[in-house]
């Protein structure tokens, strides 16, 4: 049976430790033996995230991440992200992270939108 509060805590901290510059950490720590990449702009398995992560955190050093929610089932974690990049450019990132059965992720899903300067409601997108 999955652990659903560690999978969620384990997703943060594998997002959480790749953004902020360390992906080979992230990869070894969190990362079963595959990994599989829906993301068009990341090749796919463990380099190809570990070569996007490094080129990110070289190119966009002072970039932020808040973890506005977090959302477990089964084998899948979801996280809803604030992402804040240089010059106030703004994103909010829907994740998903499959677990295998050794509670290592295996497999991940993101849509990515940028927050617009102007918004047709009062709402936030987070």
């Amino acid at each position: 049976m999955m652990n659903l509060n560690l999978n969620k805590q384990n997703a943060i901290s594998f997002y959480k430790t790749a953004y902020l510059g360390n992906p080979q950490e992230a990869m070894k720590k969190y990362v079963g033996d595959q990994y599989i990449q829906h993301n068009p702009q990341v090749a796919d398995g463990k380099e190809g995230f570990i070569e996007y992560f490094e080129r990110m955190q070289k190119d966009y050093p002072d970039k932020s991440i808040e973890f506005v929610r977090v959302i477990a089932e089964d084998d899948l974690v979801a996280l809803h992200t604030h992402q804040i990049w240089p010059g106030n450019d703004q994103y909010i990132t829907m994740d998903f992270f499959r677990f295998d059965e050794k509670g290592k992720i295996c497999e991940h899903w993101d849509a990515i939108q940028q927050i617009p300067k102007e918004s047709a409601n009062a709402n936030t997108m987070f």
